[in-house]
């Protein structure tokens, strides 16, 4: 069991809470792991900036997680202010300290940056805060203008709804980008790419379409896409022809089934690549036949390719 931990403050916002709270409620209810929601404040009723009263647990003073849990810190309306208690700064500390994950969206950056949790580190916060967080903390390293930022089991986001986008990436990072993307398409949400990675998934960012045909088609290949898998066969499962996949998967992503599949295979491939691996080796790992199609892909692909 994973505890996902909010540490809420007086006049937290509520969408800080329940956009992070439904991915990881989500994830649970897929079976991609087991999530155990808490709040935790000081007082046993916060009162949120939208008026809504929200039920928290007290006396946790001295809280000790495991290393796999993950302490939460969701923004508040007076949002350049720490309201956070010295407590729940020592949680967050300690919980650091010993191997485990901290995060915060939108203001409650300033609460990471409060217990010395984003002293030379790379963070992130609302784009209205940004210059207030470098200025008070200037151990921070504020990257300005992304959806989030991971830097030595800090995350960072940026305002409201981003938490959304930092929890998918957790969810990605432990289980598996398909496995994000389900629970994306489940919210009926974007998995945006962070601004502060040089590249996304390919699996993210082609999900961001209503086509449950499409969706299913691709739940396939996102599984299968080092094998050989047939246009005819795959429209075969959804009942529908070879042509009507075709155009669906053309409306949804602008991309033939064949051509997300060589995406996914060359995705993996420059994973292999970037991490010493020969093209040969490479082509094998992404279902390739030989290299030569693989070479040909990335010369077609790269800035400088035909």
């Amino acid at each position: 069991m994973t505890v996902v931990a909010f540490l809420l403050v007086p006049d937290v916002h509520l969408l800080d809470v329940a956009g992070p709270a439904q991915v990881f409620g989500t994830a649970g209810e897929l079976g991609l792991g087991d999530y155990q929601l808490r709040y935790l404040a000081d007082t046993p009723v916060v009162a949120s900036a939208q008026g809504l009263p929200l039920h928290a647990e007290t006396g946790w003073t001295g809280l000790r997680l495991p290393a796999d849990d993950l302490l939460l810190v969701p923004g508040w309306r007076d949002r350049a202010v720490p309201a956070v208690s010295p407590a729940m700064l020592g949680a967050l500390a300690d919980h650091h300290t010993g191997g485990g994950a901290v995060a915060s969206v939108c203001a409650g950056a300033f609460a990471l940056a409060e217990a010395g949790l984003l002293d030379g580190r790379r963070c992130t916060t609302h784009h209205d805060l940004q210059e207030r967080l470098a200025r008070r903390y200037p151990r921070a390293c504020v990257v300005r203008d992304v959806v989030h930022v991971v830097d030595d089991r800090v995350a960072t986001s940026a305002g409201i709804a981003s938490g959304i986008d930092l929890a998918l990436h957790v969810v990605a990072v432990r289980h598996g980008p398909a496995a994000a993307a389900r629970v994306a398409r489940a919210m009926v949400v974007y998995a945006r790419r962070n601004g502060d990675e040089p590249q996304e998934s390919v699996m993210l960012r082609h999900r961001s379409h209503l086509s449950d045909v499409v969706h299913r088609v691709q739940d396939v290949i996102d599984v299968r896409f080092t094998e050989t898998l047939r246009l005819a066969d795959l429209a075969a499962g959804e009942g529908v022809s070879e042509r009507t996949l075709t155009r669906a998967f053309e409306q949804a992503l602008g991309l033939t089934p064949l051509r997300y599949q060589q995406l996914l295979r060359l995705e993996r491939a420059e994973h292999v690549i970037g991490r010493g691996g020969t093209v040969e080796a490479a082509a094998r790992a992404a279902g390739f036949a030989d290299s030569r199609m693989l070479r040909r892909l990335r010369n077609r692909t790269s800035p400088s390719g035909s």
